[in-house]
């Protein structure tokens, strides 16, 4: 499967901001489905994860409460809706796919190891 990021923009403190992922070449409900995120010097790290059917959503400590996963698994759409974000926000933001055979019903890890295929990120910029 092949994953592009895009919607990533310049945003003031306390505002909001989505990112979306569109997939392609691949059945999307396949796939656990996460996003992660990069600052300048820092290493990659989750943010948020969602199930193969979106029954179950995951986040890192940073973000919980504030963001919010989604997916279309018919459009092959993945979003990140990004509510009251800090400058610590900002970072190159990626999406990720882990394939799983049927039988794995395991939600999303947050090791970036375990994920199969990656799509270039998107710049979310965060002004005080």
């Amino acid at each position: 499967v092949q994953l592009q990021a895009f919607g990533g923009g310049l945003v003031q403190a306390g505002g909001s901001l989505r990112v979306s992922c569109s997939a392609s070449g691949g059945t999307l409900n396949r796939y656990v489905m996460a996003w992660f995120r990069q600052a300048p010097g820092k290493e990659r790290e989750f943010a948020a994860g969602i199930d193969r059917n979106g029954a179950s959503t995951y986040y890192s400590d940073s973000v919980k409460g504030r963001f919010t996963i989604s997916r279309d698994n018919a459009k092959k759409m993945v979003y990140l809706e990004m509510n009251s974000v800090e400058p610590a926000d900002t970072a190159i933001y990626y999406c990720a796919a882990d394939y799983r055979i049927l039988s794995d019903s395991r939600g999303p890890t947050q090791n970036p190891h375990d994920y199969d295929y990656w799509g270039r990120g998107t710049q979310v910029t965060v002004s005080s």
